[in-house]
């Protein structure tokens, strides 16, 4: 049997098991959401032993030369001494405002207490009394603050307290930032497609932000799908910016309705193939619903654009430890982002 060894004591893995899941099952408190490496808010460091280069997947190269790894991802051959990610990867921070930008869309201001290097359009992890989530960052770099939208998810922790019970002032810890969706500068004629659905709106606002700020002149067509109208917001914020940059292009649309001025009845899909027909050449950005994401990467690359400029960030779900026993593990109830 393989044996991961935490804080003194030795806990044996099952075959096929992951050092997040064995460490759980024995009681051990991970930070954890998404359970798939992608949020990495399960890191943990090796202190000895060989950690297999899968799960170091997606690292920076600092982080790997100092032995951090996705415990989720991580089934060692052999025995493995392990440690917690440390201070040093947290900053601790305040929340300074909580604003409803929907029934269900809370956007959560936080002062980091320390430095905090991003990329608009990246995402950081919340950590909360050995609870983990992760959050787009709809803000930019030289503002003050980071700004999160939160999506309100029935029975959620991370979701429920912010909207229940977090106040300005409240404390907590970030970790990160993560992810490859943001904006390069370069090619600033190239037409831009943004497109996403929910609270997917959070990187794409800050994508887009970051781009007009650089100077992008090209066209940027920018979707935002939900259900229903209540599942928009903000709107008049981004018309008030398709007003002041002609190049940009806002297309909201819900999946049931009624026809009404400015927000179009259809799938999200459909909608974008209609307006733009013929992406070759093009640079997109897709944040969400991981199904759609991955649906509408697959057609826009059959429809030509390139590879090499369709970014993703499908939003993956929390998920909780397999049940013993259990022959699958079910959805949790707070989504990662």
């Amino acid at each position: 049997m393989v044996r991961v060894k935490h804080e003194g004591q030795w806990y044996g893995l099952d075959e096929g098991e992951s050092v997040l899941d064995g460490l759980l099952r024995g009681g051990v408190r991970v930070p954890h959401s998404c359970r798939a490496g992608a949020c990495q808010s399960c890191l943990m460091r090796a202190e000895r032993g060989e950690v297999p280069a899968k799960a170091q997947g997606g690292l920076k190269d600092t982080l790997k030369a100092r032995g951090y790894f996705l415990s989720c991802a991580c089934h060692p051959e052999g025995e493995l001494e392990v440690a917690e990610a440390g201070a040093e990867l947290r900053v601790p921070a305040s929340i300074t405002a909580l604003e409803r930008l929907s029934d269900s869309v809370l956007c959560i201001r936080l002062r980091p207490e320390g430095a905090l290097e991003y990329r608009a359009g990246q995402y950081v992890s919340l950590l909360r009394d050995g609870l983990a989530r992760s959050y787009s960052l709809a803000s930019q770099p030289h503002e003050d603050t980071l700004a999160l939208h939160v999506r309100r998810i029935a029975g959620g922790r991370m979701s429920g307290w912010l909207f229940d019970e977090a106040r300005p002032g409240d404390t907590l810890e970030l970790q990160g930032p993560a992810g490859e969706c943001f904006y390069v500068p370069g090619r600033p004629e190239q037409p831009l497609l943004l497109a996403g659905t929910g609270t997917g709106l959070a990187p794409l606002y800050g994508i887009l932000q970051d781009a007009l700020a650089r100077g992008h002149t090209g066209p940027i067509w920018f979707f935002h799908g939900a259900l229903e109208a209540s599942g928009l917001y903000l709107v008049d914020e981004l018309r008030a910016l398709q007003s002041r940059y002609p190049q940009l292009q806002y297309r909201p649309c819900v999946l049931r309705g009624q026809e009404r001025v400015g927000v179009t009845v259809g799938a999200l899909d459909a909608v974008i193939k209609e307006a733009c027909p013929r992406p070759a050449g093009w640079r997109a950005f897709l944040c969400g619903d991981p199904a759609l994401v991955l649906s509408l990467r697959k057609k826009l690359f059959l429809a030509g654009l390139s590879l090499k400029d369709l970014h993703a960030d499908a939003f993956l779900p929390s998920t909780p430890p397999p049940q013993e026993g259990a022959g699958v593990t079910s959805r949790a109830s707070d989504a990662s982002r």
